[in-house]
């Protein structure tokens, strides 16, 4: 199992910004290479007010604040020099997609990504879509949601695949706010694999890669949730790659980089389950040798030693 691709949270939520410039990009992206990842995939374009690139639509109808750097133009010409595949990750307004107004957030989005699209379309390394909703349940529209998205990107792009990363409603889901690491409540396997038995009914054809989360659930629980996942998604002709996530869910302090032992049992598990692609959130936070947290270059150390074995 290899890390085959890493997103890129320059709209940072819960996770530190680190203020790089294009220089520090630029040598993020060859550690990237040297480290065998070939996919980036930009987590979202823009969250409430917040934006990557000056998109019109996001600043006038949403009052966006506009960029002093276009974010995804760098990020795809970095694409292009280092030979890497860039994901558009699309908007999160953390207002309609809160309030459970599905439409409204789906609607938003088509423009932004018919911009997107007119904008960096040309560029060779544009290889796909992020959707970037998150969830873990069948809930509200959100498979009207993910396929009419996905649909849009595959028709305004000429049929660029789209990928998901949903998560698992586990022990260790959990508010960042939250000082504790698990909880009692936890959806069960069975629950897990009909809802998303429904949700992948209704997406196939619209969404081709399917990379849930690995750190919401206990490790011992890991490898029956994968194997459910890999099933489902080989059922409705979903590609199932996972997201090994390379923080660290178990302490207090939200977030650290994640101990090297814990990511390559997650990675020996998925690979177990038969998924043979991994993704990363993320690589420059908590993996690479030019992170804010010093234990990332270390962790990035392990992780090529461990690829020089394969």
């Amino acid at each position: 199992m290899m890390i085959k691709g890493t997103f890129l949270d320059e709209i940072s939520h819960d996770i530190p910004h680190q203020n790089w410039g294009e220089e520090e990009w630029d040598r993020d992206f060859g550690y990237m290479r040297a480290a065998d990842i070939e996919n980036v995939i930009l987590i979202r374009c823009g969250y409430r007010r917040w934006q990557t690139f000056p998109c019109e639509v996001l600043t006038a109808r949403e009052g966006c604040y506009v960029p002093p750097v276009d974010l995804v133009d760098m990020f795809l010409r970095l694409s292009d020099k280092w030979g890497m595949m860039f994901w558009f990750g699309l908007y999160d307004s953390g207002k309609y997609w809160d309030m459970g107004d599905y439409v409204a957030e789906v609607e938003i989005n088509k423009l932004v990504v018919d911009e997107a699209w007119r904008r960096y379309g040309h560029y060779r390394s544009f290889g796909g879509w992020y959707i970037s909703q998150e969830c873990s349940r069948r809930t509200g529209q959100i498979v009207e949601l993910y396929a009419e998205l996905g649909r849009h990107c595959k028709e305004a792009s000429g049929g660029l695949p789209t990928m998901i990363s949903p998560y698992i409603d586990g022990r260790k889901n959990l508010s960042q706010y939250d000082a504790s690491t698990a909880r009692e409540d936890s959806v069960t396997l069975d629950s897990h694999e009909k809802e998303w038995d429904a949700i992948f009914a209704g997406i196939s054809g619209a969404v081709d890669i399917v990379a849930f989360q690995d750190g919401h659930v206990d490790y011992d629980e890991l490898a029956d949730f994968l194997r459910v996942n890999k099933r489902l998604a080989d059922r409705y002709g979903l590609e199932c790659w996972t997201n090994t996530e390379t923080f660290d869910r178990d302490m207090p302090i939200k977030f650290l980089p994640i101990k090297w032992e814990k990511l390559r049992l997650k990675m020996s598990l998925a690979a177990e389950a038969g998924i043979e692609n991994a993704i990363t959130f993320e690589f420059s936070h908590f993996m690479s040798p030019q992170s804010a947290y010093r234990q990332a270059g270390h962790l990035y150390d392990r992780y090529i030693e461990y690829l020089k074995l394969k």
